[in-house]
């Protein structure tokens, strides 16, 4: 498993703009498939964009389409997830995660884990 940790959440105005990133330590980076899910209070943990380890084919939720972008700079064994036009909506704690040479896109085929850092929108 890799250890992974979390920043650059926090408060935003609706239409505004975050970055998270995610540093990634204990086994080669390049090797993982990596994504981002959340949760909002109440709610199930959600699935948000993967990026698959082997060419780097990235899958989207319908919901974030357009406004949201997952990068990787393996050499710094970091992700990251840019999100632009945020929407109150958007507000949850993101997760990011990761499975060696993973093919899922569930969050129950991820097994590594970061603690979650808190995005919040205000309208």
């Amino acid at each position: 498993q890799l250890q992974l940790v979390e920043s650059g959440g926090g408060l935003v105005q609706a239409g505004g703009s975050l970055t998270l990133s995610c540093t990634a330590s204990g086994r080669p980076f390049s090797s993982y498939t990596v994504g981002w899910f959340r949760q909002a209070p109440g709610k199930e943990r959600e699935f948000v964009v993967v990026m698959h380890w082997n060419g780097g084919i990235t899958y989207h939720a319908d919901s974030v389409k357009g406004r949201f972008t997952i990068t990787r700079d393996n050499a710094k064994s970091t992700l990251y997830l840019q999100m632009n036009s945020l929407k109150p909506e958007d507000t949850a704690v993101y997760y990011c995660a990761a499975d060696w040479r993973g093919a899922g896109r569930r969050w129950a085929d991820f097994d590594s884990w970061g603690q979650g850092t808190q995005v919040t929108v205000s309208s």
